[in-house]
């Protein structure tokens, strides 16, 4: 399935692109508008830019935690250096752990929830912002011939930006 996506300006411009698509006979049950009145980006299905920053904090953690439960018990064993002096070596060494565990949980979460939120979410992020800032959306959705047509037609209208995607098979 391909998708075509058009940031117009304003609601007058939305509207008349989506008259337009209709009369040039593509089936208004193929085309979306996005915006104030209409459908928001959650309705249309954009992706949460939260979710996969969620996801792969998640994943870093599930990684780093671990490491950091063994870099740390390994550093207080062969050191020698003594968190608490007044308490035993296996005592130290399992703190050392949880030390090192926690730092990794951090540090998981930390870069993992930063990366994701800066390059998961891909173009959503960029499209909920242009909604955020009064713009409105008109989304074709079809096979290539139709989704081209629809292309000519809207760029009759000076769109802000329009993009092209085609759905990767599941």
């Amino acid at each position: 399935m391909n998708y075509l996506i058009a940031v117009l300006a304003d609601r007058i411009q939305a509207e008349a692109a989506y008259t337009d698509l209709e009369k040039s006979g593509i089936p208004l049950t193929q085309v979306s508008i996005l915006g104030r009145g209409y459908k928001s980006a959650d309705e249309f299905g954009f992706i949460d830019p939260k979710k996969p920053a969620r996801e792969q904090a998640r994943r870093l953690m599930n990684f780093s935690i671990p490491l950091g439960l063994i870099f740390g018990s390994t550093f207080e064993l062969y050191t020698g250096i003594r968190l608490f002096p007044g308490v035993g070596t296996v005592i130290n060494v399992i703190l050392g752990g949880l030390l090192g565990a926690s730092f990794g949980a951090f540090g998981g979460l930390f870069s993992g929830g930063l990366t994701g939120l800066t390059t998961g979410s891909g173009d959503a992020l960029v499209y909920r912002n242009r909604l955020n800032a009064g713009k409105y959306i008109v989304v074709v959705k079809g096979t290539d011939p139709l989704t081209r047509k629809a292309t000519d037609i809207l760029q009759r209208y000076d769109p802000e930006n329009i993009q092209g995607y085609v759905e990767p098979p599941d």
